[in-house]
This record gives C-alpha cells, structure tokens and sequence, in this order.
C-alpha cells in the first residue's frame, strides 16, 4: 500500500474528532482534556456506528492544484470501516477487521492486507483504531486542546505522535469536535510539508448493515497482495 493512500486512510478514518479554524477560548488542562476524551469514549460505546459524508483536498506543494475527492466513509467500532471515494478516480477501502480492501473500479484492480500478522500495515491500522476507539490514545499520542468560544462551540485538540513509525507518517494532527462529539474538519500535516485537509457533513449515529463491511472482488477483478498472505 503506498503512504499516500495509507495516510489517506488514517485521516479520513479520523470521524470522532475534526478541526476547522474558530475563535479559542482557554486551553485545556491535562484533567480537562482526560474529561473529554471519557466523554467520547461513553458516546462511542453507547452509539458505536458513524457514517459521513466526506470532501477532502491533498495539499502537494509540488503542485498547483489540490487533489480533490469527495465520498462516504463508515466506521463501527472498534475496527470495521469503509470508505467510498467518487469522483474521476473512485476507490473502496473496506475492512472487517482481519482483511482490508482496496478496491479499483477503473482498473477493475483490488489490493488485499491481512491484518494482524505484524506486516507494515499493522501499526497503521493499530493508530487509526487507537484513535477511532480513543482507547490508551494518551499513551499514543501527546494531546493538547482549547475550548473554542460561542457561537461555534467545541474543542479543538492538537495530537502529535510518540512513536517513531507514526510520525513517519504525520507530524501533526489538528482535529476539533463540536458539542455534540461528531466530526465536522480534519488537518494532517505531513513531514515533506504536504497537508491533508477533510471536511465532514451528514453524520450520523445511525445503524448500519453488517454487509457494509464486506467486500467480494467483482468478476474479472485482478486481487493482487503488496504485502503477501
């Protein structure tokens, strides 16, 4: 799986927690802080499905252009996601759990990743479900905050990662919830100093089917696995 698409992945995945710039009351303490992520975590386990429209722009500096892509993404907790990219290069990323998919309509391609065999995938999956469960996220990452001021209520929260493998990947997460604990932005910055930047509308806590979360190559596809069984 290249790192663009795994980056991809991780910040689209990110539903729980979202930034978009507001006006900053004062930063969080350390108690405060631990007293937003139980609240998020008490949402997540009474209501552990979320769906969402997504409009995301990859920031390249050596380009003129974002690229843009815009779809939906599925999540139940504590790791079988989906997410549906359209637009002139669709994607389906699907993932029980065990097997992740990425699937290629123009190319009638797909990629398969058995997860859980300590592959490369392994600590990317293991930090997008750390974060989606927000489960020992403090051990994970460092975490700071504010309390964004009326009438745009909500947190916002800065997490920037411990490990060495992560921040391979990100530098830096700028995320903010709203007072109703859903997603509304997402900002990834990137060590070659490339952002990517979501935006999320139509949530919902509502539930969703079990085949959501499964996927069967079409007919004629061609199933290669980068990684190996």
């Amino acid at each position: 799986m290249k790192m663009t698409q795994r980056v991809g992945i991780a910040i689209t995945l990110l539903v729980v927690i979202a930034h978009i710039p507001a006006a900053f009351g004062d930063p969080l303490s350390p108690t405060e802080i631990k007293g937003l992520l139980a609240q998020i975590r008490e949402k997540r386990a009474a209501e552990p499905q979320v769906e969402a429209d997504f409009h995301e722009e990859k920031i390249i500096r050596l380009m003129n252009k974002p690229i843009v892509s815009s779809g939906k993404v599925s999540f139940q907790a504590p790791n079988k996601f989906r997410r549906e990219a359209k637009g002139n290069s669709p994607s389906l990323t699907v993932s029980d759990g065990q097997q992740l998919w990425i699937y290629y309509p123009n190319f009638k391609s797909a990629e398969r990743y058995s997860l859980g065999k300590r592959s490369p995938l392994d600590s990317v999956i293991a930090a997008i479900n750390t974060a989606l469960n927000l489960e020992n996220v403090e051990t994970t990452f460092h975490i700071t905050g504010a309390k964004i001021d009326p009438p745009k209520a909500g947190w916002e929260l800065d997490l920037t990662p411990r490990s060495p493998s992560m921040k391979r990947m990100f530098e830096k997460l700028h995320l903010r919830i709203n007072d109703n604990l859903l997603v509304e932005h997402t900002e990834m910055f990137q060590p070659n100093g490339d952002r990517i930047v979501t935006n999320y509308s139509n949530q919902t806590r509502a539930l969703i089917p079990a085949s959501t979360f499964e996927f069967v190559p079409p007919p004629g596809t061609d199933v290669t696995t980068p990684l190996g069984k």
